[in-house]
């Protein structure tokens, strides 16, 4: 419960497992008695606990109606601490010295991890570019007839555009826009508009900044499938419009309709949904359109370093290993490693009852996890067109999104080993809000990748001359 904008919780009942090997012999209570203890300066609430009354339950055992007087009582205590410290007490418990260590060591190792992997990799592919750079100046000196390999030999079909490119055009605005999002969301957090404790705020700003920034998705999507001579830019800018909001909004319609019908506090009252409707459809439609108008009327240029040829090289028979799937599952677990003890404070926090607010430290993260994912999309696009399948840019965008798959595996080891979650409702929100969330990370990271790989691209067929 929140009292004053106090987090407040305690527990509703006891089960009673004392010599009872079978869960059926178990023994529910419900207690009927809460006591507030609330600690008060001058007109201001400073601190609020609750105590459960262990003597005065009901027993629920039998499955029948029970008719319960619940009662309450308040103990009014002065005290001299000042409002403004009054949230001490909820920073301490998440900074305490044991949670820190955990925290810093998961960073040290999160950074070690990013250190080895970039250098490593840095090393191999400056090496072997170097060579191949060499030997691509060496084969144009010596015989010109000589046949060519490696990623040299496809230089005609890397920058044939892709199939479904009006979805990728989509997929790139869209995860373009999450990640202004949540830059904007931690520059917010950093500087300290958020109070830990008032998640309210939180989802505020998150429906707000996700309407002002539909601009961004606009511009990036119409733009970039400009670029790739689509036409229907009209229908790009839509899909771009629905390709997140629409599962969304789909899983929210089914989730408060199932809080509904639990009669749940969850349930977002009629009004509430009719302004966040009016904030779609008065500031975050308008938005996308000037910005697809703005991205189709900027006539930027796909600089392609070199000349696509007429018809399309036929990719080479490739090991299992080499596939999307495979690829994908590498490209997604050492992001994922990096970031996953940060993962469970997280889940505690928004699923459990623990209050988050190192917001410095998970930025960290944050920016370990983009540079991780850059790096190993790029490094797996490389291997690929040294295998001569010259369809990079569909897996680059697969392969960078994949951590977000990840990260919804976690799910489901959090819900079964560390919640106590059970029943319909607490699991139908735990996991369709979680998909929504992963399925934002699947497009935040997946552009991030997609663009590495890009710029990697054209970086190293800027540097050969090909004819």
């Amino acid at each position: 419960m929140y009292y004053d904008d106090l987090p407040i919780w305690g527990f509703l009942g006891k089960v009673d497992k004392e010599r009872k090997n079978d869960p059926s012999e178990y023994k529910y209570y419900l207690f009927k008695h809460l006591h507030f203890t609330i600690f008060y300066n001058k007109d201001r609430v400073i601190e609020i606990s609750a105590q459960s009354d262990l003597n005065n339950v009901v027993d629920l055992t039998e499955d029948k109606e029970v008719n319960v007087e619940f009662m309450y009582s308040v103990k009014w205590k002065e005290t001299d601490i000042t409002f403004e410290k009054r949230m001490d007490k909820y920073s301490q418990s998440s900074s305490l010295p044991h949670h820190l260590e955990i925290h810093w060591f998961s960073i040290i190792n999160s950074c070690v991890t990013v250190l080895l992997l970039t250098g490593f990799l840095a090393t191999i592919l400056m090496r072997v570019l170097k060579n191949d750079f060499v030997k691509y100046a060496h084969d144009e000196e010596s015989a010109e007839d000589q046949e060519e390999t490696g990623w040299k030999y496809i230089h005609g079909d890397v920058f044939r555009y892709p199939k479904y490119k009006s979805l990728l055009a989509a997929a790139v605005g869209s995860g373009t826009q999450l990640f202004t999002l949540t830059i904007f969301i931690f520059v917010l957090a950093l500087v300290g508009v958020f109070y830990p404790y008032n998640r309210g705020a939180l989802f505020t700003a998150l429906v707000v900044i996700y309407a002002l920034t539909a601009g961004i998705a606009g511009y990036t999507a119409a733009s970039f499938f400009c670029q790739l001579e689509g036409t229907n830019w009209v229908r790009n800018l839509l899909l771009t419009g629905a390709l997140f909001c629409g599962p969304l909004f789909l899983t929210f319609c089914f989730l408060n309709t199932v809080a509904i019908t639990y009669s749940a506090t969850a349930a977002l009252p009629f009004g509430t949904i009719v302004v966040i409707f009016l904030i779609w459809a008065l500031v975050t439609t308008p938005l996308l359109v000037l910005g697809g108008i703005a991205g189709k009327n900027s006539k930027a240029e796909f600089q392609a370093p070199v000349r696509t040829t007429k018809y399309p090289r036929e990719i080479p028979q490739l090991p299992w290993y080499r596939k999307t799937l495979p690829q994908m599952a590498m490209a997604g677990f050492l992001p994922f490693s990096a970031i996953y003890i940060e993962l469970y404070y997280i889940f505690a926090s928004v699923w459990g009852h623990r209050i988050y607010t190192i917001y410095s430290i998970l930025f960290i993260v944050f920016i370990i996890l983009l540079i991780v994912t850059a790096f190993i999309t790029v490094a797996l696009t490389y291997f690929q067109l040294a295998a001569e399948d010259h369809e990079w840019w569909w897996r680059s965008f697969l392969c960078g999104g994949s951590t977000g798959l990840f990260i919804y595996g976690y799910c489901l080891y959090y819900y079964y080993a560390r919640s106590d979650m059970s029943g319909f409702m607490q699991t139908s929100f735990f996991f369709g809000y979680m998909a929504c969330v992963c399925y934002g990370f699947f497009l935040m990271l997946g552009s991030i990748g997609f663009r590495a790989s890009l710029f990697f691209v054209r970086h190293i067929y800027r540097s050969i001359k090909c004819e």
